[in-house]
C-alpha cells in the first residue's frame, strides 16, 4: 500500500478488528442473554437473534458498491457512527413496555446492516495493505483482536449487565451496557478517521456510469462462481461452522440454566466471566499459535489438522453437560481448552477465504468483493444451524444436543478431504 503517511499496521489492525468483531459478538451472544434476562424463552431468543445474521449473509450483494461509490476509509468512519446509533437505539427502546422486542430488534437490524457494511470496507482495506505472506503473518493478530472483540461482547458486556442487575434490575443494566457501546463507537469512528492510512489505491471510481456499475457488480459475482472447484469450496464454507453455529447460541443459556434443566447453574455475571474473560486467554493463544503455524507450514499443510481441532468444542460441552461440575476452576479450564482449539482451528478458515478470494494466491481486481462473498457464505453457515438449534436443544436436552453437535462436526472433515490447495500459499518466504 502506498501511503501518504507512514502508518504502522499495528496502529490500526487491532482497533479496526475490535470494531469489526464487537457488534457481531453482541448479536451472536449477548443479544440472546439480554432477551433471556428480559423474560423471552430460550427457543424464541435463539430464533430471533439467529435471523439477525442475515445482513452478514447477504452483504455480497452490495459489497461491490463499497469500493465504487466512496473510499473504504469513508465507509469505515460512517458505518462506525451508524453502529453507535444502533447501540444507542437499543438502549433507548429496552424500557418500552409491551413493545421492547419489536423496538430493540429494529435497532439490532440497523446495527447488523451497518456492521456488515463495515466488514466489507475493513476487510477490503486489510487486503489492500498486505501481501499474501503479510496476510498470513497478521491473520493471527487480526483474528485475535476480532475474537477479543467477540469475547467482550460475549463476556464483559454480559458480566457488567449481571453485576448491575443486582442493584437495578436487568432492563436498566442492559440500557447502561448499550449506552457505553454507543459512546465507544463514536470514539472508534474518529480514531480511525485520523489513524487509517490514506492509500493511493483506496479511491472511488466516480467516472463509472450506471451501466458500468451494474457490469462491475455482475462481473464480481460471475467471476467468483467460475472459480475452480467452487462447488467444493462452497461446501466447505457452508459446513466448517455447522457444529459451532448450533453451539454458540446456546452456550450462555446452558451456563445459566439450572441443574434440573441440564445447565451449570451459573449467575449471568459468572457466565460472562468464564466465557468472555478467561476464555479470551485460550482464544488469544490459539489464534497466535495458529497464525504462526500457518505462516510456516502453509494452508495446505494445516487445513485438515486445524479443521479437526475444532471438534473439542462439542466434546467439552458433552463433558460439562454430563458432569455438571460445581467447581468453577474445572469449568474455566474446559472453556479455555475449547477456546484455544477454536482460535487455532479458525485460522485455516480465514486463510482459505483469502486464498479463494485471491484466485489461489494469484490476486484479482475483485478480491475484496470475492472475500465479502466468502464471508457471506460463512455467515450463512452460522445462521442456518442457529435457526433450528433452539428447537433441537428443546427436543433433545443439553446432553444429547451436544452429542448431536459432535456428529455434525464430521461434515467439514469430509469437505476438507475434497479440497485441493496450492502447497505454497501462505508460507513464509525464505
Amino acid at each position: 500500500m502506498k501511503n501518504k503517511r507512514n502508518t504502522s499496521p499495528w496502529t490500526w489492525i487491532p482497533s479496526l478488528y475490535l470494531a469489526e468483531g464487537l457488534p457481531y459478538g453482541m448479536v451472536a451472544f449477548a443479544s440472546v442473554m439480554m432477551y433471556t434476562n428480559l423474560g423471552l424463552t430460550t427457543e424464541k431468543a435463539v430464533f430471533y437473534t439467529s435471523l439477525l445474521y442475515l445482513p452478514w449473509a447477504i452483504k455480497p450483494f452490495w459489497s461491490p458498491f463499497v469500493g465504487i461509490l466512496k473510499t473504504k476509509r469513508w465507509w469505515i468512519f460512517t458505518m462506525q457512527l451508524l453502529i453507535g446509533v444502533g447501540f444507542a437505539g437499543i438502549a433507548f427502546t429496552i424500557p418500552v413496555e409491551n413493545f421492547y422486542i419489536q423496538a430493540t430488534l429494529a435497532f439490532f437490524w440497523l446495527l447488523s446492516f451497518s456492521s456488515a457494511t463495515h466488514d466489507i470496507a475493513a476487510d477490503g482495506f486489510y487486503l489492500l495493505g498486505l501481501d499474501t505472506n503479510q496476510q498470513s503473518m497478521f491473520v493471527g493478530i487480526r483474528n485475535t483482536f476480532y475474537r477479543i472483540a467477540l469475547a467482550l461482547g460475549q463476556g464483559a458486556t454480559v458480566m457488567l449487565a449481571g453485576y448491575l442487575s443486582k442493584s437495578m434490575g436487568f432492563p436498566v443494566a442492559w440500557v447502561i451496557v448499550f449506552s457505553i457501546l454507543a459512546g465507544l463507537f463514536v470514539i472508534f469512528a474518529f480514531y480511525h478517521r485520523f489513524i487509517l492510512p490514506e492509500s493511493a489505491e483506496d479511491i472511488p471510481n466516480l467516472n463509472l456510469k450506471a451501466n458500468d456499475i451494474i457490469k462491475e457488480f455482475g462481473e464480481a459475482f460471475v467471476t467468483f462462481f467460475k472459480k475452480p472447484q467452487i462447488i467444493t469450496a462452497l461446501f466447505f464454507l457452508l459446513t466448517f461452522r455447522f457444529a459451532e453455529g448450533q453451539i454458540v447460541k446456546l452456550i450462555g443459556p446452558f451456563m445459566i440454566a439450572s441443574y434440573d434443566k441440564g445447565g451449570l447453574g451459573l449467575a449471568t455475571e459468572t457466565a460472562g466471566f468464564v466465557y468472555g474473560t478467561m476464555g479470551i486467554i485460550g482464544l488469544v493463544l490459539g489464534g497466535i499459535v495458529g497464525g504462526i503455524a500457518a505462516s510456516r507450514g502453509g494452508l495446505k499443510k494445516w487445513l485438515l489438522p486445524m479443521t479437526l481441532v475444532m471438534t473439542p468444542t462439542a466434546i467439552v460441552y458433552i463433558f460439562l453437560s454430563n458432569v455438571q461440575p460445581d467447581n468453577l476452576l474445572i469449568i474455566i479450564l474446559c472453556v479455555m481448552i475449547e477456546q484455544f482449539c477454536y482460535g487455532f482451528g479458525f485460522t485455516a478458515y480465514t486463510l482459505f477465504m483469502m486464498y479463494l478470494a485471491s484466485d489461489a494466491g494469484a490476486g484479482n481486481k475483485h478480491q475484496a468483493s470475492h472475500y465479502a462473498i466468502c464471508t457471506g457464505f460463512m455467515t450463512l453457515s452460522m445462521m442456518i444451524p442457529g435457526l433450528f438449534a433452539g428447537f433441537m436443544q428443546k427436543l433433545l436436552g443439553y446432553r444429547h444436543f451436544f452429542i448431536w453437535v459432535l456428529i455434525c462436526a464430521i461434515v467439514p472433515l469430509i469437505a476438507v478431504s475434497l479440497l485441493k490447495i496450492d502447497s505454497g500459499y501462505g508460507k513464509k518466504k525464505v
